[in-house]
């Protein structure tokens, strides 16, 4: 898990600088570190790195399914409809991160990062949050032309921005 863990560690830098996040308290290295380490100990949790053929990384996304104990739910703004947030461990599966770094932005890496994440998983559906004004807000457009739909709010961490909280069938026709 070392390797795995400085290899997300360093992309997230990178990717997070190109954006000018990392001067942003819940953005930095540290603070991104807390939430992997968290992550990463959570039955289930996997993830997707992709190389060039040289073995250069150059993305990453993880994810874990959601508990039946989930605080995922726990810090919604916006009201949901009841049994909406009701999880049995194996109803959703939250996509928590992904990253590309900036040479291969626009190629399609995120997509297939994110199709190989979900493959083989048998949840009925896929969450996962956004920031709405990420990119001025083509981050959370591009997860709309996927097939996500914004479902409500949250604020999980009090130094976190707002976000959109995604919600996607995992059964695409």
């Amino acid at each position: 898990m070392d390797e795995v863990r400085q290899t997300i560690l360093d992309l997230h830098a990178e990717v997070r600088g190109d954006f000018g996040l990392l001067d942003r308290p819940f953005n930095t290295v540290e603070r991104f570190d807390e939430r992997l380490i968290a992550y990463a100990q959570r039955p289930g949790w996997e993830t997707v790195i992709a190389c060039t053929r040289g073995g250069e990384p150059v993305g990453f996304c993880f994810g874990t399914p959601l508990a039946s104990t989930t605080g995922w739910w726990s810090s919604m703004v916006t009201p949901l409809p009841e049994g909406f947030t009701e999880e049995t461990g194996s109803r959703t599966v939250a996509f928590q991160e992904i990253c590309v770094r900036k040479p291969w932005r626009g190629q399609g890496v995120a997509r297939r990062l994110h199709d190989e994440l979900l493959d083989g998983h048998q949840e009925e559906r896929v969450t996962l949050l956004v920031d709405p004004d990420a990119g001025g807000g083509k981050v959370k457009a591009v997860y709309e032309s996927w097939g996500y739909e914004e479902a409500g709010q949250q604020q999980p961490f009090p130094d976190s921005p707002r976000f959109a909280v995604m919600m996607r069938s995992l059964r695409q026709p």
